[in-house]
C-alpha cells in the first residue's frame, strides 16, 4: 500500500500562525488606529505628527474608495429620492387612512432630513429645494377630491398646501438648517487647514 505525501492533513484548511480567531482577514483592519497612527507617522508621536499621519490615513483610504461612509446623493438624485420617499408616504397615508394627515406630513419630514443630511457638499442648495416641489407634487398625484379642470387642481392645489402649511415649513426650515450646519462645518474645515 502506498502512502501520498502530504503537508497538511485532510480537512479544512488552517489559518496562518498569529491570527486569531476574530481577527479580520483584511490586513490593516485588526490594527488598532493608535498603532496605523504611529506606523503612517514613521514612529513618532507628537499630535502634529498623529494629526499627519490622520490626514495621510485619511487621503489613502478615499483614494481607495473605502471612506466608509454612505454614498451621497447627486442635486438630481436629491430630486428622485424626495419626490419617491413623499410619494410613498402620501401613498401610504391614502391607503390606510383615506387622506393625507399626519403620516403624511411625518413623511415628509423624514425624507426631509434624510436629503439634507446624504447630499453631496457641492449639491447642498438642492436638499431644501427638492423637497417643497415634491410636497406639491404628492398633492397634486394623491390628494382626495374630484377637481374640474386646469383651474380646479390649481384650487385644490392651493388649498392642500395651505392646510399643510405647517408640515411644509417645518421639513423645509429642517432641510435648510441642516444644509446651513453642514456648509458652515465644511467652511471651517477648509479654514483649518
Amino acid at each position: 500500500m502506498e502512502q501520498s505525501i502530504r503537508t497538511q492533513p485532510p480537512g479544512p484548511s488552517r489559518r496562518p500562525p498569529g491570527r486569531g480567531a476574530g481577527e479580520a482577514a483584511v490586513p490593516g483592519q485588526s490594527v488598532p488606529l493608535e498603532s496605523r497612527l504611529r506606523s503612517a507617522s514613521g514612529g513618532r508621536t507628537g499630535p502634529l505628527a498623529l494629526k499627519r499621519a490622520a490626514q495621510r490615513l485619511l487621503a489613502a483610504r478615499q483614494r481607495r474608495g473605502g471612506s466608509g461612509r454612505p454614498a451621497r446623493l447627486t442635486a438630481v438624485g436629491t430630486g428622485v429620492a424626495a419626490v419617491a420617499g413623499t410619494l410613498v408616504s402620501a401613498a401610504v397615508d391614502r391607503l390606510l387612512f383615506g387622506g393625507l394627515g399626519v403620516l403624511f406630513g411625518l413623511g415628509y419630514l423624514v425624507v426631509c432630513f434624510q436629503l439634507a443630511v446624504r447630499v453631496r457638499y457641492s449639491d447642498l442648495a438642492s436638499a431644501p429645494i427638492c423637497g417643497p416641489i415634491a410636497f406639491a407634487a404628492a398633492l397634486v398625484l394623491l390628494q382626495p377630491g374630484p377637481s374640474q379642470g386646469l383651474t380646479g387642481a390649481v384650487v385644490s392645489l392651493a388649498g392642500g398646501l395651505a392646510l399643510r402649511a405647517g408640515w411644509l415649513f417645518a421639513g423645509t426650515a429642517l432641510a435648510a438648517a441642516i444644509v446651513t450646519a453642514r456648509h458652515l462645518a465644511q467652511r471651517r474645515r477648509r479654514r483649518a487647514r
